[in-house]
């Protein structure tokens, strides 16, 4: 396995420097096809979210690779190589995969134990299927990750040390007080119709404001969010939790500003990547009114101009005043219980793909193997002519009983061994000892390839 992983979060860059390096999903695409263009890397997936940026790759050299990801992160997210470089980590094989499950599972999180993670792993994956950019290594890799996050939920209490962004934004907004007696009553006007903001309005459904607005470029993705939204008593939103009843309308964004000198509480989460929400906008819809005016601002890069904090009747939280609260949120004790499936689940992957690595070359043993006794059988009837098929059958069993009882203990020992840390070995020694056709052993690995694309395609 020679995974590599370079990339930058909140908690290694200011949110200043995450803002620039947003990705749009176009230019996540080009990433990932540059990505697959570059020399080192076969593979490639990257998972941007509102607050970190990660490209993986398999790669066949770590120095060359660790260059050439950081220069096209570089290259795509518009922040200079040399200006990007000192926020940027790296992650190598078992600590790449450690920090991807530790992603899954909340654990990296600007809000420990948020669980909208998972859903933005899941994308990342979907992405990488479609542009043919995610192969057997990724598509494993990815796929347990979202197994162990969904462990880390169900077998912990992982979910009480922290919550969502959406909702920890609404509890800062909140300023102490109890969200559903603060937000009842009140009027919303959500901006964009993404996960994010579909999310945000089911929290706001479920908090018990009266009022929902959507605003959204693409109006079917507004008119559906709002369809949800009116269904008394219906479905829960999907994966949001909402299906509360809450009224709501659609609205196109030419509206906004209008809508903005009634709500009490603004959420926005755009993909934009100019603001959304100007200075001017929000002082005009403020002037003259009495009603404090609450803004959430989820976007990356920001949606509502920073100076709205500097406004009086207007409270602001962005993502940079999120993760400066987020610093002193207490750690539940069920992160500790959290990081030890976490680092049981790696080790367990470890040895899974290093077991799956020798795989190919045991199938190419018993093929020469199965190709050794049938060469032989037909030799046997060339020089005995008389023998029935009865006796033909027989002495072709026993042949292969043979040659089975004798590969068995090998092949069960040498899966054993290449399963441990440093048996990747142990695949050349088996190449070499029984001198195998090396053409042979990769035709069994394009074969498998093929079907595990094919299996996991059909899985996310």
């Amino acid at each position: 396995m020679s995974l590599l992983v370079v990339g930058l979060s909140h908690r290694s860059a200011p949110v200043s420097v995450l803002e620039r390096a947003s990705l749009a999903t176009d230019t996540q695409a080009k990433l990932l096809q540059d990505t697959l263009a570059a020399e080192p890397a076969a593979e490639g997936a990257v998972l941007a979210t509102c607050n970190r940026i990660e490209l993986y790759a398999d790669v066949d050299k770590f120095h060359a690779g660790v260059a050439e990801l950081s220069t096209l992160l570089a290259q795509h997210s518009g922040v200079g190589l040399e200006e990007l470089t000192p926020y940027l980590y790296v992650h190598y094989e078992d600590r790449a995969v450690h920090h991807l499950f530790s992603v899954a599972c909340g654990l990296d999180s600007m809000v420990v134990g948020e669980g909208q993670i998972l859903g933005q792993i899941k994308d990342a994956l979907a992405l990488g299927q479609d542009l043919h950019t995610a192969g057997r290594l990724l598509n494993d890799l990815f796929q347990q990750a979202l197994r162990v996050g969904k462990r880390a939920h169900s077998e912990t209490g992982i979910d009480r040390a922290g919550q969502s962004l959406v909702t920890f934004g609404l509890q800062q907004l909140a300023d102490g007080a109890d969200v559903e007696s603060w937000a009842k009553g009140k009027r919303a006007l959500v901006i964009g119709a993404g996960s994010m903001s579909s999310l945000a309005a089911a929290t706001l459904a479920r908090v018990g404001v009266s009022e929902i607005v959507i605003a959204n470029r693409t109006a079917a993705r507004a008119d559906r969010l709002v369809q949800i939204l009116n269904e008394p008593g219906g479905p829960p939103m999907r994966s949001y939790g909402g299906g509360t009843g809450v009224a709501a309308r659609a609205v196109e964004m030419v509206a906004v500003g209008d809508e903005l000198t009634r709500a009490d509480i603004v959420v926005s989460c755009t993909g934009a990547t100019g603001l959304v929400l100007t200075g001017d906008a929000v002082e005009t819809a403020t002037a003259g009114r009495e009603a404090p005016l609450a803004l959430l601002d989820l976007a990356m890069p920001r949606d509502i101009d920073a100076a709205a904090h500097r406004m009086p009747g207007v409270r602001l939280v962005d993502i940079e005043s999120l993760a400066e609260a987020s610093a002193d949120a207490p750690m539940a004790a069920d992160v500790d219980q959290v990081r030890s499936i976490v680092s049981d689940e790696v080790a367990a992957f470890g040895a899974a793909q290093r077991a799956a690595h020798i795989t190919p070359t045991v199938v190419a043993l018993r093929t020469m193997a199965a190709d050794v006794v049938a060469g032989e059988v037909a030799r046997l009837e060339g020089r005995l002519p008389d023998l029935d098929d009865k006796q033909r059958a027989e002495i072709t069993q026993t042949v292969r009983r043979v040659v089975d009882k004798l590969l068995h203990a090998p092949t069960v020992r040498v899966k054993q061994l290449a399963s441990e840390p440093g048996g990747a070995g142990y695949a050349d020694a088996l190449r070499t000892l029984f001198d195998l056709d090396p053409e042979t052993v990769a035709s069994v690995s394009r074969a498998d390839l093929n079907d595990a694309d094919v299996k996991n395609r059909g899985r996310v």
